[in-house]
Order: structure tokens, then C-alpha cells, then sequence
């Protein structure tokens, strides 16, 4: 004969039952009570560049919308990791969140140290922006077109020198790429930062190089820097003149410096569909739409879903130009 269960453990059997066996109903609850406190999202770059301004005024929306404080935390440091390690290990609940980029994708296959698998350690909830390189020259650099420019550095290879805002940045890759692809041969010239790499091939010290058509657009405009190409699936409207890569014989090339939200693995599903939501709503507003094409760039859309397969994209593409071009982090 079965001895009577005594009281405490059969409630403690009832709630792992009910547990277990309603979780689209507890996760339901959680989404319509979501958020009931502050959210922070963490930037792992220095305030004022695109990706902090973007998120800073997408966060400002956010709290309107969702009717809780949005924190934007700056972290900077190794290349965006230190942010995202510390959201990878953030509670999946919706209230610790990461402006993820394209250095996330980079540092996947790049960087040797890092502790997570980008791909399961988050989920892209919301893409907010993509703004494309642009491959401009020294205006002494005889070639007037990317063809030009690939049979000149054929004719005398090595002569030729591309500048980098450091070793794994999207100019870097983006040049690296463009090597693989033409067969030629370009020394790379580091720099620390993005505006003294634009300086020194302003200057004449460096011949090109890929830049942020945000950052390149006032020197085209007063003739210190000549575009060649821009690294994009379709013609800025900033510079309409300015042929897409493909068009310039270069097909399928596309370097953009996107961003977006990013969640932890396992933050429950109508959580991240409301974040979604929440943010596409916000991007289609016409003052966020104008700011975002006042940055040279295109505003980001569609589902989580669509994001997650674009962020796996990229991190196929950039691996594959990693271990083809024995590409070293600093």
C-alpha cells in the first residue's frame, strides 16, 4: 500500500507540473508584463560615432513606447567584445541587451580569445542601420574606375598601399576581400582609429583605402578623396554618380557596417517579437528615418528571424575572408 504523499511535496508536484506543462502561457505572461523595470542596452564602442548615436536615439523611443527607463551603457574595448561578453552572460529576460554589429560577425573568426559562439550565444532581435563602405583614392592615383585601379596594382604590385582603421576593422576586410577577389597585391598600413586612417590618404601618405560613406562624403565633395565604388547592393542617394561595386565589375561585394539589437540565447520568444516590433515601429518614423540617412546609411527592417540569417551570413563571409587572407587581430 502507497504511503500518502505529505502536503509540501505535493504542492511542490503541482508547480513543476503546471511548470511544465503551460510554458506558452507563462511565457505569454511574462511578454504582457514586460518591461516592468529599466532596460540597458550596452554599446561596446566610445560614445558619438554612428552606432551610439543610432542607439541612443532609438532607446529614447524605446521608453515612450514600452514605458520603462532604455539605458544606453557605453563599454568599449576589444573590438566590441567586452560589451558582448558581458551580455552573453546576462540573464535571458530581456532587460540586458547589446547593440550588436558587424564586429560581432568579424570577431567570430577573428579574435582567439573569445569566450562565446556568437551565433548561440545571442539572438538578433532588430536590425536598426546599414551604412556602406565606399573605395576612394588619392586623387594622384592615376585610376579612375575600380578595373583601373585592379591593372594598375597588377602592373606593379606592392606599389600600392590601403590604410585600415586596424587590423579585423570592415576596412581592413574590405580591402582584404578585394585583394582575394583581383588577385593583387596591396600592403596594409594600420592606424588606431578611423579619422586618422582618412587623414593620412587625404594627405597623399597612403593611396586608398575603404571608408564609411558618412565619414568619406565631404572630402569627395571638396576633391581631396575620388571615389571609386561604392560597397553596396544599391547606389547611395548622397552620391548618386557612384557605382555600386558590382556595377564596377566586382560582383557580389558588399561591405556595410550594420547594426542592431541583440538579446542573450533564450530570452523568451514574445519578449523578442514585442522588441522587434517594437523597434521596426520606431525606425519607419520619419524623423528616425531622416536622421539615418543623414549618417549615409539605409534603415534596417523586417523580422528577428530574417536578422538572425543575415547576422549568420555575414559571419560565413567573414570568416571565409579571415582564413583565406591569414588575417591576424592586433
Amino acid at each position: 500500500m502507497m504511503k500518502q504523499i505529505t502536503k509540501p511535496i505535493a504542492f511542490a508536484l503541482m508547480a513543476w507540473s503546471a511548470a511544465f506543462s503551460m510554458p506558452g502561457q507563462a511565457q505569454t505572461t511574462s511578454a504582457e508584463n514586460y518591461p516592468s523595470k529599466p532596460i540597458t542596452i550596452l554599446v561596446g564602442f566610445p560614445p558619438g560615432g554612428a552606432s551610439d548615436v543610432i542607439t541612443r536615439l532609438i532607446a529614447g523611443h524605446m521608453q515612450t513606447a514600452l514605458g520603462q527607463t532604455v539605458i544606453v551603457k557605453n563599454q568599449p574595448g576589444v573590438n566590441g567584445n567586452i560589451a558582448s561578453e558581458e551580455v552573453a552572460r546576462a540573464q535571458p529576460d530581456g532587460y540586458t541587451l547589446l547593440l550588436g554589429s558587424i564586429a560581432n560577425a568579424i570577431n567570430a573568426s577573428l579574435l582567439k580569445g573569445i569566450r562565446h559562439d556568437t551565433e548561440k550565444a545571442f539572438i538578433p532581435v532588430a536590425h536598426f542601420m546599414s551604412s556602406p563602405n565606399v573605395l576612394v583614392v588619392n586623387p594622384k592615383v592615376p585610376a579612375k574606375t575600380v578595373q583601373e585601379l585592379i591593372a594598375l596594382a597588377k602592373q606593379k604590385p606592392g606599389s600600392l598601399t590601403y590604410a585600415s582603421s586596424g587590423a579585423g576593422s570592415s576596412p581592413h576586410l574590405a580591402a582584404e576581400m578585394l585583394k582575394l577577389r583581383a588577385g593583387i597585391d596591396m600592403p596594409h598600413i594600420p592606424y588606431k582609429g578611423a579619422a586618422p586612417a582618412l587623414t593620412d590618404v587625404i594627405g597623399g601618405h597612403v593611396d586608398l583605402g575603404f571608408k564609411t560613406a558618412l565619414s568619406a562624403i565631404p572630402s569627395m565633395e571638396n576633391g581631396s578623396l575620388r571615389p571609386l565604388a561604392i560597397a553596396a547592393d544599391k547606389r547611395l542617394p548622397q552620391m548618386p554618380d557612384v557605382p555600386t561595386m558590382a556595377e564596377a565589375g566586382i560582383p557580389n561585394f558588399e561591405v556595410v557596417s550594420w547594426n542592431g539589437l541583440f538579446a542573450p540565447a533564450g530570452t523568451p520568444d514574445p519578449i523578442v517579437q514585442k522588441l522587434n516590433k517594437t523597434v521596426n515601429d520606431i525606425i519607419q518614423t520619419p524623423e528616425i528615418k531622416s536622421r539615418i540617412e543623414l549618417m549615409a546609411g539605409y534603415p534596417g527592417s523586417g523580422s528577428s528571424k530574417a536578422f538572425t540569417t543575415y547576422v549568420h551570413d555575414e559571419i560565413a563571409k567573414w570568416g571565409k575572408v579571415v582564413r583565406e587572407g591569414n588575417i591576424q587581430s592586433d
